[in-house]
This record gives structure tokens, C-alpha cells and sequence, in this order.
């Protein structure tokens, strides 16, 4: 009987667990997370947050379906070291797990810029079930919030705030909102829904200082503009956990790497999701740590799966509007683009040599799958790019 252990329970790490009991009925599978909760859709904890959600609603697998699945979750479990030649790992409270094979799932987290005061109470990141806990906890007693980062975790989390009736600041070093997903355009298109709901935005500048005694007070800019603040929330990006690969000899440099395989360059080792480096890139997206746990699952199990890469999509509701956007959004539009715009959406498709290689879709999200299946395939429409953007037009025809 083969030994499987997963570390971590997120997308990818749940995802392998469900490919691995696919494969191999009868194999031990023991699924590992220092987190308190099964896995749970982090992109929620805005409504958590906010009161809109209880803690229940967030999980996207009940511990039943582990139980059902005869997965041994263990969660509030952290490993802290291991060997690969003895196949072991060991935990926090000193626990030690053998295994035949291996796959780390361990995530990301958030990364703290170094500004002096980050230190004080009253500042937070948000990634973890905990830290929506603790701002939500903190939040009972603030009235003014300045949101250091205008990324998308963040800007969900500051409509969680505004929500539950704060008054939120966001501060911006890049001129535009979601600097990855959206151009000029479709940023200031977001803003200017953003700023009648009530937000505020500082765009191009930077944080010097967060200040207050033992608690944070306000934030002073670079170039002297002060923000009273009663809390802070930075959403500065993540960063892999990559505490793991040292001590169990893997190559590691954005990421824990691996092939097209994921495996590491450790025997019966694999690694998956946010802390996965394939071919120099962390994706750090959901659809990326599905399909690769999926597809380290199945390998582990016996299975012969290759990975190619993801492409850069992201659906999402920002503030409660839909986004999508995928691959390159020709932010400098140098490339020849079709867009429609008006009070409501913003729409954007980006052609090289008559096939799509980019598309942004704000607050109307139909038919992003069939313009992304268009992308993949490389499917030329030198024909209908005049019309994809126009109202009534069949996507299926892509």
C-alpha cells in the first residue's frame, strides 16, 4: 500500500488528494495544513469580513467529503523540517511522517514591504481564515482604513471594510488599479465605479511611514500628505513557502521547481500550486493550482500527465463587479486592439496577426471562456474581430 502525503490544503493540495484516490483506491493519502479549517475559498474572506458569510460558507470541501474520500486530514499541523532520504517529515509538535510520495502544496503568503511602522497594531495582511478573523476583530473598533496596495486581494478586502461601514483609503504606487489585470483605460473605468461607492485613492504614490504609538494612527506618503487611520491593511502581493525546501534538498528559486511532470529534482517529490516554479514562472493563480495538483496527483498515483503552463486567466467580482482577463492587455497598445466602452463595461480584445492573444472583460464577462479556448488554440478570427465585442455576438463561432 503506498503512502501519500500531501502538504497543504488548498486548491492544489485538494485537487491531488481527489487525482491520487481517483487513481489508487487503497493507497493512504494524509492530507497536512497549519491552518484550522478545511480547504476554503480564500477570495471569500472579504465577506467574512464584512458579516456577510459566516466561517461555514467559506469551505469548498466539508470534512465529510475527506472522511468519504478516506483522506486523513490533519489540520493546525505544521511541518517543519524533513528528509528526503529517509522519505520523513516532521511537524511542529514533533510528530514524524514517513511517505512513499510527497507532494508540497504549501501556498503562498503575504508580502510585507518593509515600511517602517509596519510593525504596530492595527496592521494587517489578509491571506488566512486567521487574519480576516483579526481584521474583522480589530475593524469593531476603527473608522478609517487606508489600504496600502491596489491589487485584487486587497481591493476585496477594503470593500469588505467600506461594507461593514469604513471608510477606506486605498494607496497605489502604480498609476492604475489591478495593474495586472487592466490597461489605463479599464482601470480608470474600475476607479470611477470604486469612488461612487465611497473609496478613496491616492494612485503613484508611495508609503514612508506608518505612524502611532503602540497603534497605528496614520499614514504619511512621500512627499508629506498625511492619512488618519485608525488601521492598515497591506496588499502588496505573495511570496511562495519555500520553508520546506531546504531542508529536503529541492532546487528552488521564485518557486520550488519542478518539470513538466511536477516533480522536483528530489525522487517521489512533487510540488504544485502557488509555491510550484515551472519553467522560471510561479503562477500564483487558482486555475494554475487546480491543474497542476490534478495533474501531480495523478503522476504520484502512477499516471502519466505532462503540464504545459496555464494561461494567465483570471474571473473574478471585484468590489461586486465582474472581471475577466486573460494573457497579454497591451497596457502600452502597441498591438492592434478592439475595445467598447461605456458608463458600464469596458471590453478589450487584443489581436496579433489576426488571433487573440489578450482580452479584458469589465462588467460583462460573457464569452471569456470561448475568447480564452480561442487564445489556447491559437484560432485565427481575422474574420469576426470587428464584431466579438458588438452585442449578440455567438461566441460559439470562435
Amino acid at each position: 500500500m503506498t503512502d501519500y502525503v500531501i502538504v497543504g490544503n488548498g486548491a492544489a493540495g485538494t485537487h491531488a488528494a481527489e487525482a491520487i484516490r481517483k487513481e489508487d483506491g487503497g493507497g493512504r493519502i494524509t492530507l497536512v495544513t497549519d491552518e484550522d479549517l478545511p480547504f476554503y475559498y480564500r477570495i471569500r474572506l472579504n465577506e467574512l469580513i464584512s458579516g456577510d458569510v459566516a466561517e461555514a460558507d467559506l469551505l469548498a470541501k466539508k470534512e465529510a467529503w475527506y472522511r468519504d474520500q478516506n483522506i486523513d486530514l490533519r489540520t493546525s499541523t505544521r511541518v517543519d523540517g524533513g528528509d528526503a532520504k529517509k522519505k520523513t517529515l516532521v511537524t511542529a509538535d514533533g510528530q514524524e511522517l514517513g511517505y512513499d510520495r510527497l507532494l508540497l502544496a504549501t501556498g503562498s503568503h503575504s508580502f510585507v514591504p518593509p515600511i517602517k511602522g509596519s510593525e504596530k497594531k492595527g496592521v494587517f495582511a489578509l491571506r488566512s481564515v486567521q487574519d480576516a478573523r483579526d481584521i474583522a476583530s480589530w475593524a469593531k473598533k476603527a473608522e478609517t482604513v487606508v489600504l496600502i496596495g491596489g491589487g485584487l486581494l486587497g481591493l476585496e478586502t477594503g470593500n469588505g471594510l467600506r461594507k461593514a461601514g469604513k471608510q477606506v483609503t486605498v494607496v497605489e504606487f502604480f498609476p492604475r488599479l489591478l495593474p495586472r489585470q487592466l490597461d489605463v483605460d479599464g482601470a480608470g473605468r474600475l476607479q470611477q465605479i470604486m469612488e461612487e461607492m465611497g473609496f478613496s485613492f491616492r494612485l503613484g504614490a508611495k508609503t514612508e511611514e506608518i505612524r502611532g504609538e503602540d497603534a497605528v494612527t496614520a499614514v504619511l506618503l512621500e512627499g508629506g500628505e498625511k492619512l488618519s487611520a485608525d488601521m492598515v491593511v497591506i496588499s502588496a502581493g505573495v511570496r511562495p513557502n519555500m520553508e520546506l525546501a531546504e531542508p529536503l534538498g529541492l532546487n528552488h528559486d521564485k518557486g520550488i521547481q519542478v518539470n513538466e511532470r511536477l516533480e522536483t529534482n528530489q525522487p517521489h517529490i512533487y510540488a504544485a500550486g502557488d509555491a510550484a516554479e515551472f519553467r522560471g514562472m510561479p503562477y500564483g493563480i487558482w486555475p494554475a493550482a487546480m491543474e497542476q495538483g490534478k495533474i501531480a496527483g495523478t503522476n504520484m498515483a502512477g499516471g502519466d500527465l505532462t503540464y504545459g503552463g496555464t494561461t494567465m486567466a483570471n474571473t473574478l467580482k471585484v468590489v461586486g463587479v465582474d472581471l475577466a482577463s486573460a494573457g497579454n492587455i497591451d497596457v502600452e497598445n502597441e498591438l492592434d486592439s478592439r475595445t467598447l466602452s461605456d458608463e458600464e463595461i469596458y471590453k478589450k480584445i487584443v489581436l496579433e496577426n489576426g488571433r487573440i492573444v489578450g482580452c479584458i472583460m469589465l462588467g460583462d464577462t460573457k464569452g471569456f471562456n470561448q475568447v480564452t479556448k480561442a487564445m489556447s488554440e491559437k484560432t485565427d478570427v481575422s474574420a469576426v474581430k470587428d464584431e466579438i465585442l458588438r452585442e449578440g455576438f455567438d461566441f460559439k463561432s470562435l
